[in-house]
């Protein structure tokens, strides 16, 4: 988890093991404001992603944490993820290569209310 984010909080209590949380792409877990940090690694392989320098990624879709340890994403006007593509499954522009913050969703970090937020459903294994 990273100082400073809104975006934390504990899933284990809502699935008894992670392999049983099934995404349904809802992308609720995207219109969730708050901060999603980069590390200058993933700055590189997203820039590379969208055919652009690292500069002008840093430049375009990024700003300074509120705790001012790192770069976050920008969020859109209503607080989703500036990369979220809305639709029915909801989709990210750049899904193969999000951060690793979105990957671990909800294993590593949520928000207050997740559960309830969340489509996803448990396996039926």
């Amino acid at each position: 988890m990273f100082p400073g984010q809104r975006c934390r909080g504990d899933a284990r209590f809502a699935f008894e093991n992670m392999s049983d949380f099934v995404c349904v792409r809802c992308g609720n877990c995207c219109r969730w404001s708050g901060c999603v940090k980069v590390t200058d690694a993933e700055i590189d392989v997203i820039a590379a992603f969208l055919g652009m320098p690292p500069e002008a990624f840093l430049e375009r879709w990024t700003e300074l944490m509120p705790d001012r340890q790192g770069l976050t994403l920008i969020e859109k006007a209503d607080g989703s993820c500036v990369f979220l593509e809305e639709g029915e499954p909801a989709g990210c522009r750049i899904d193969p290569v999000k951060p690793e913050q979105c990957r671990r969703f909800p294993e590593r970090w949520n928000f207050p209310g997740w559960e309830k937020e969340c489509g996803a459903k448990l396996s039926r294994k």
